[in-house]
């Protein structure tokens, strides 16, 4: 398996526990740089108000497999968190997508540390990609 980065996020989280638990909860503005060889995959990207970011938390440990969340002392199985430490630190967030300026994508709503790799975007579809609570099993 071999990943390559698209781009990277500037954020403005710069250290380990700057970050916020979840980014929909602020406002801080990220820019998504991509890489000049993949900018031809940004095409009609600024008609969509919301985009899956998928990115690599490249300051996380990676041989986690219980932890505690921000909310509770309990351990739980790593997989049962959105903890950015795990065996594949793979994080996503739902970001708003502010405006595109060629390379770049102004968003809202991202929760990753600066220079973190950008694995890949899609566009968010509320139709497919939330789960209504009479649709829960």
């Amino acid at each position: 398996m071999e990943l390559v980065p698209i781009g990277v996020i500037h954020s403005p989280y710069k250290r380990k526990g700057e970050a916020p638990h979840q980014g929909r909860a602020r406002n801080e503005e990220a820019i998504l740089e991509i890489y000049p060889e993949f900018q031809e995959g940004l095409q009609e990207i600024e008609k969509k108000k919301h985009i899956i970011v998928l990115y690599w938390c490249h300051l996380g440990k990676r041989d986690v497999i219980k932890t505690a969340t921000p909310w509770g002392p309990e351990i739980k199985g790593v997989f049962a968190t959105r903890s950015p430490n795990r065996p594949n630190p793979i994080a996503f967030c739902v970001a708003d997508l502010i405006k595109v300026e060629g390379n770049k994508l102004y968003v809202k709503g991202v929760d990753a540390l600066d220079k973190s790799p950008i694995l890949d975007i899609k566009p968010y579809v509320y139709e497919l990609d939330s789960v209504k609570p009479e649709d829960r099993l």
